[in-house]
């Protein structure tokens, strides 16, 4: 028989099989039990339904090593996003409680319970099931059945086990807790076997717990707020998102500042192409001058759209060294539409702060048509970033890597 190969590797199909799963149910809180190098929680960290990630393990080093990972981009700070986002790292057993571990609506268990001792694996299922009580859980674990099937392998895939369970096993195990802690659990896996070997199952067996919401928890509200904090906090960062105050400003003024210096170079540009325009206003040609449309088009792919107002009262004019930019001609940019909602409140914003110069009434933007503008930073005119590749951790398991290299 030939050797036993995954492609995907199996580290990657477990990884997957957590993300498919958040993108079907969608849960806001979702804490990775046993996270080591912290990988999952980087993947997951990309899900737009999540607001809070959460990661628990009880090796520090591990954590630490790689979890700069989970830290914002810097286009993450330029462009925030809409949906809140916190990642939290914790330090702990995964059989004792901590009120840390509550209110998550899906916790994972990838390749965690075969570490546990049998005691520790009992308090496990108590704390997981009877103190967190997620509305999902899912837990891997390998597949004892499959093991003959890998070359050379003898005893446990890693020695750091204390078991391996057959399909059967699992499921009885499996079927307890969901009768101790009224879940329901649904079995699967990753890793398929080659033709022939279907009766052995996956090398990687999977359960979905799933709580039976029309039941009661076996610890009630008052004893789980009384329960002691167990686990060291490791890291805690907080996404720039607009849900802040001061981000979402900051973030209107410089889309603003954007387009303003987008039309004033425009107007420059064509200015100098041809000495007949009337320097006392601004009406571009889609012959002669491309529209505030299409530089949207070519200067910012994110844009989906800039609405333009064809009255003459929002069009950009020119008095002397001076270019007005009606507010109204702003606003009519769906990004800066979407951030701040009305034109009376883009004129607030902008009439408080420093960064943009606007008329007596405070209806138009002032720019020089003569000096260009401090040019800033390119980051902050760019709306989008560069795809940063961050190499994938190490293989979890001794059979991983080696499946991995072959």
């Amino acid at each position: 028989m030939e050797p036993v190969t995954f492609s995907p590797p199996l580290y990657k199909q477990r990884y997957q099989f957590v993300i498919d799963l958040v993108k079907k149910y969608k849960p806001k809180k979702v804490v990775d039990l046993g996270c080591a190098d912290c990988t999952l929680l980087w993947k997951l960290k990309f899900q737009t339904c999540i607001e809070v990630l959460a990661g628990v393990d009880i090796n520090r080093a591990v954590i630490t090593d790689k979890m700069y990972r989970l830290s914002p981009l810097p286009c993450e700070y330029l462009q925030p996003s809409e949906r809140p986002l916190t990642i939290k790292l914790y330090q702990g057993s995964v059989a004792e409680k901590d009120p840390c571990t509550l209110g998550f609506d899906l916790a994972s268990c990838i390749e965690l319970i075969e570490h546990l001792e049998t005691p520790v694996l009992e308090k496990f299922s108590e704390m997981v099931f009877g103190y967190m009580t997620p509305a999902i859980v899912i837990i891997s674990t390998p597949n004892a059945e499959f093991n003959r099937l890998l070359p050379g392998l003898n005893g446990f895939r890693h020695k750091d086990h204390k078991f391996e369970w057959t399909k059967e096993e699992f499921q009885n195990w499996a079927q307890d807790v969901c009768s101790s802690y009224n879940y329901t659990v649904e079995f699967t896996g990753v890793g398929k076997g080659p033709p022939g070997t279907e009766d052995v199952g996956f090398c990687t067996q999977c359960g979905v717990f799933t709580r039976s919401y029309s039941s009661e928890g076996s610890l009630t509200a008052d004893s789980c707020r009384d329960t002691e904090h167990s686990y060291k906090p490791i890291y805690n960062v907080v996404y720039p998102n607009l849900c802040d105050g001061t981000i979402l400003r900051n973030t209107l003024i410089s889309e603003v500042v954007y387009w303003a210096e987008s039309i004033r170079k425009n107007m420059v540009e064509c200015s100098q192409e041809d000495e007949t325009v009337d320097n006392h206003s601004y009406q571009a040609s889609s012959k002669s001058v491309p529209s505030v449309r299409n530089i949207s088009q070519e200067t910012c792919s994110t844009e989906e759209q800039v609405l333009t107002d064809t009255g003459g009262d929002n069009e950009a004019y020119k008095e002397g060294n001076t270019i007005f930019i009606p507010l109204a001609k702003l606003f009519s940019f769906s990004k800066v539409q979407k951030l701040c909602g009305s034109l009376d409140s883009l004129k607030a914003i902008l009439s408080e702060t420093s960064q943009v110069e606007l008329n007596s009434d405070a209806t138009a933007m002032i720019l020089s048509a003569v000096e260009d503008i401090e040019e800033h930073s390119e980051a902050c005119w760019d709306t989008s970033c560069l795809e940063l590749g961050v190499a994938l951790a190490e293989c979890e398991e001794d059979w991983d890597e080696e499946l991995c290299d072959s």
